[in-house]
């Protein structure tokens, strides 16, 4: 079972997963990255570009999903260098640094809200974030042309192109597919017939949109929507933002 809840850190989203779905379901790209707690172990998942399939056995989870493009300043480490990975905090941060946030995530009644609490303790310390990213998120999951967003924001192609790897993972081109992935599946799975859904998301016609969704989620969206449910880490599918 997943369940979620808005964070009290802005734009974020608190989750936990119990592992009594025996069936490991992909966590499909969103932009976003996630501090994710499982059986002692602390871990970040950075941006993804692909469908991520999770590995072993059924377990619990707990995580906090950031929006996308901030988890960067708060957690120090560039997107780009977590890019398609799942990382142990222990390689990012001091040894003991980490150790001290995992034995409290580890102690605590409910370890989702003591991530949570983690999160909103670094970013009192760290200022406010970058309102651009925010601008530059809502802008290309509006469907904006990435020159006309670029223009918009007052910076050029290339440093539009810098300041998306740092704080996304890759550049705004890709940000932008994925995030029109995600509200084409939010349409779809509300019952919007697939080419409605394409031509509503901004695809060429409906075989563009089932070759996009094959080439992110490794599956046709046929088979993604017919086996909705909770991810290996991560919520149900579609359901990251």
């Amino acid at each position: 079972m997943y369940e979620e809840r808005p964070s009290r850190l802005t734009g974020a989203v608190v989750w936990r997963r119990t592992p009594e779905d025996p069936a490991a379901r992909p966590v499909l790209p969103d932009g976003c990255m996630d501090l994710l707690f499982s059986e002692g172990r602390l871990l970040v998942a950075g941006p993804d570009t692909r469908a991520h399939v999770p590995e072993g056995p059924p377990r619990a989870w707990a995580g906090l999903r950031f929006f996308p493009g901030t988890a960067p300043a708060l957690l120090g480490v560039p997107a780009g260098e977590l890019r398609d990975a799942r990382v142990e905090l222990t390689d990012l941060w001091p040894a003991a640094r980490a150790r001290r946030l995992r034995d409290r995530v580890a102690a605590a009644p409910e370890p989702a809200t003591a991530l949570e609490e983690a999160a909103l303790h670094l970013a009192a310390g760290s200022g406010d974030p970058d309102p651009l990213l925010r601008r530059l998120v809502r802008c290309l999951d509006a469907g904006h042309p990435v020159a006309a967003t670029a223009a918009g924001l007052g910076l050029g192609e290339r440093a539009l192109h810098r300041r998306c790897l740092t704080a996304f993972g890759y550049g705004p081109k890709t940000l932008a597919r994925i995030l029109r992935l995600q509200r084409a599946l939010a349409l779809a799975r509300s019952g919007v017939p697939y080419a409605e859904t394409a031509a509503r998301t901004g695809y060429a016609d409906q075989p563009h949109l089932a070759r996009d969704v094959r080439q992110l989620a490794g599956r046709t969206l046929g088979e993604l929507l017919g086996g909705q449910g909770p991810s290996g880490d991560g919520p149900p599918l579609g359901q990251r933002t």
